[in-house]
């Protein structure tokens, strides 16, 4: 049951970071719906053993993981497989043009939203 679970939440990251992509940049790769899926369930994890934690204090270690995948995601696919899916080189401070503060900034507006999905899907699979 644990699994198919899993796959549920992998599939809800999966087909909307690229969605949300597409309406940012107006594109997206594959890649980006594997780290989507992932980090969406590592998300749910998080906000559902900490849920009675502050909506800041979520959304700042939402950014936190968020930003940690970006990271690895980033040196797997862009650095190790060399497919230029992004480069934030351009932007100030940034780490190997891998992650940067903006990006990090915006990921926390976006665990808003996802903060209340997530115990919107946790209160239907309780």
């Amino acid at each position: 049951m644990r699994i198919i679970k899993d796959l549920g939440l992998f599939s809800i990251g999966a087909v909307c970071y690229p969605i949300i992509e597409i309406l940012w940049r107006g594109k997206t790769h594959w890649t980006m719906a594997v780290t989507g899926g992932t980090v969406f369930a590592a998300l749910y994890r998080f906000y559902k053993k900490y849920k009675n934690q502050r909506l800041v204090s979520r959304c700042v270690c939402g950014s936190l993981i968020i930003t940690a995948f970006e990271l690895i995601s980033g040196l797997i696919f862009n650095r190790a497989f060399m497919l230029d899916v992004w480069d934030y080189s351009e932007q100030k401070f940034n780490f190997k043009g891998q992650i940067c503060l903006f990006y990090s900034v915006m990921w926390a507006l976006l665990c808003i939203p996802v903060s209340a999905l997530c115990r919107c899907i946790s209160k239907r699979k309780s």
